[in-house]
């Protein structure tokens, strides 16, 4: 299909309002970590995610310091590894926080990064080939779904608090927070699709931009107005780190004139008219930014958060 045959296609969708969310993990103390979630929320963004990696800490702690601090800021995992976390648990940690927060966890669940098995090995829990772990993802999402709605079922005259080994931490948001999934192949896809509120689209150009949402209209099919569809930035301007190259296989020489989709090139009005291009053509309207990039992203949430 042809990409004008995409925009025609998707142009009912442009009713989303752009949002806008930040991706940091915890590493410094607790005093520097609150003060840039109070950042975040002030500076306009809707979300803040947290990786699930060993070198930052784990998502769910410094979720919670965050959410103590914070009022509207919806607070999400980027996304946690189903290897390593067993059903209950996710379950378990999900509810305490999305009810420590008011209802504001987004569940964001993938079947772990390449780079996951060094941590699972060191975990003692077995990794798995690509395939097993995206089976293992599915059953995850649906035990998950099924212990939180288990305990509000169960809850009954006890109450929101109902707790015990036949009920569970009942979460604020029913039947449970909005789950979102990242990836880029066409079995998570499909899965995401037909499960998932959120689809974090992980490519770098427009042309498999293109491809990925095609593939999700064609999966979901009268869902697919109901997803919420992502991509993460991880630069704004024409200066890539060198990190950012060995981590996320940036190519300084690609990333101009906005040909990768996750850094950002020219001024407030070229950004401005970048995204909301994206928006009418692709559907995407939320966008994730790196933390190193988010005083550079504010005054683009400035001028289209909510628009």
């Amino acid at each position: 299909m042809t990409r004008a045959g995409i925009r025609g296609i998707l142009l009912g969708m442009t009713d989303r309002t752009f949002r806008f969310g930040v991706v940091g993990g915890q590493t410094g103390s607790a005093r520097e970590w609150t003060a840039f979630a109070r950042r975040v929320e002030d500076a306009g963004f809707a979300t803040l995610l947290c990786p699930d990696a060993f070198t930052v800490a784990a998502p769910f702690g410094a979720l919670s310091a965050a959410a103590a601090v914070t009022t509207t800021l919806r607070l999400g995992t980027f996304v946690l590894a189903t290897p390593l976390h067993p059903a209950a648990s996710i379950a378990w940690d999900a509810a305490s926080l999305d009810r420590l927060s008011d209802g504001r966890l987004e569940l964001g669940l993938g079947a772990g990064r390449p780079t996951a098995a060094a941590e699972a090995e060191l975990l003692g829990v077995p990794f798995g080939t690509p395939g097993e772990r995206i089976a293992q993802l599915e059953r995850t999402i649906r035990d998950v779904r099924g212990l939180l709605a288990t305990a509000a079922g169960n809850a009954g005259a006890g109450g929101d608090q109902a707790m015990g080994p036949d009920s569970g931490l009942v979460p604020a948001q029913r039947p449970g927070p909005p789950i979102l999934i990242a990836g880029r192949g066409p079995k998570i896809l499909r899965l995401a699709a037909t499960e998932a509120d959120i689809v974090s689209i992980a490519v770098s150009d427009e042309p498999s931009l293109a491809d990925r949402v095609e593939w999700l209209r064609d999966y979901a099919g009268d869902r697919f107005d109901q997803l919420e569809l992502n991509i993460n930035i991880f630069a704004l301007g024409d200066e890539i780190a060198p990190w950012m190259t060995r981590m996320f296989n940036v190519d300084p020489r690609v990333a101009r004139d906005n040909q990768d989709i996750r850094v950002l090139n020219g001024d407030l009005s070229t950004i401005v008219d970048t995204l909301r291009r994206r928006r009418d053509t692709y559907g995407i309207s939320y966008v994730l930014v790196n933390s190193f990039a988010m005083e550079k992203m504010a005054p683009v949430v400035e001028r289209l958060a909510g628009t």
